[in-house]
């Protein structure tokens, strides 16, 4: 999409992150019969708290966020998590823009996300992107967390 910007995240935006994230992972709640997950039960007090210790982007079309991602960095290691796309907007390659952002300004040789097994979609995308699986750990529910990994050029 070519009218779509990225630009860092800031605290100001935790509210259209958080109805964005929320939106998003409506659908990974169903798939895992969940509707407690913290994607769709974090506070505004909370999420605002989180982007105030973490980093990350947002991507806007005109003045909307239509997508976010949170990243930390300790140099090593670019820890990646809620990457969140309006549900309207998937599909139209904002999620892949914001993964590269978050790894271009990344400072670490490696950056690693995890999400769950039975999100194919996810599974698809990060590793169209890159990602190979380097762990699993079974949830003991039939699911499991699929850690995934990237090299990153320094």
């Amino acid at each position: 999409m070519s009218d779509v910007t990225v630009r860092p995240i800031r605290v100001a935006d935790a509210g259209e992150v958080l109805t964005i994230q929320r939106a998003a992972f409506v659908s990974e709640a169903q798939i895992y019969g969940d509707p407690q997950a913290t994607p769709l039960t974090q506070t505004l007090e909370q999420l605002e708290a989180e982007l105030r210790d973490a980093d990350g982007f947002v991507a806007l079309i005109g003045q909307r966020i239509v997508g976010a991602i949170r990243t930390r960095d300790d140099g090593v290691l670019l820890q990646i998590g809620r990457l969140a796309i309006a549900p309207d907007v998937q599909g139209e390659g904002i999620g892949r823009m914001l993964l590269a952002a978050a790894e271009d300004a990344s400072i670490s040789r490696e950056a690693e996300l995890f999400t769950g097994s039975l999100s194919e979609a996810n599974i698809r995308l990060y590793e169209e992107c890159g990602y190979r699986e380097s762990e699993r750990i079974d949830n003991g529910d039939g699911t499991a967390q699929v850690f995934m990994r990237k090299s990153l050029a320094i």
